[in-house]
């Protein structure tokens, strides 16, 4: 019964609402992207949104993909209209 209510949805928590905003550069085209119906581009910086529960694994596959994280900030939810 108690690891039925830990299993839930980690956006619950503190930690599973927050999300990072990685500045990307360096990405190429090799034998890991060849695999996608898509190509990577190999210019200027991207910037990839990843919840906290998944960064480990982003960080890995930006590195599988020949990228290099530059810069990591945290993205505040719900402040759009907190400028007026």
């Amino acid at each position: 019964m108690l690891g039925q209510a830990l299993a839930g949805s980690s956006a619950n928590t503190t930690a599973g609402a927050r999300v990072f905003r990685y500045e990307v550069t360096g990405l190429a085209q090799n034998d890991q992207t060849d695999r996608q119906s898509y190509s990577v581009r190999n210019s200027g910086s991207i910037f990839i949104n990843v919840p906290y529960s998944r960064m480990n694994q982003e960080m890995q596959r930006i590195l599988r993909l020949g990228g290099k994280i530059v810069n990591i900030t945290p993205v505040v939810v719900g402040d759009e209209g907190a400028a007026e």
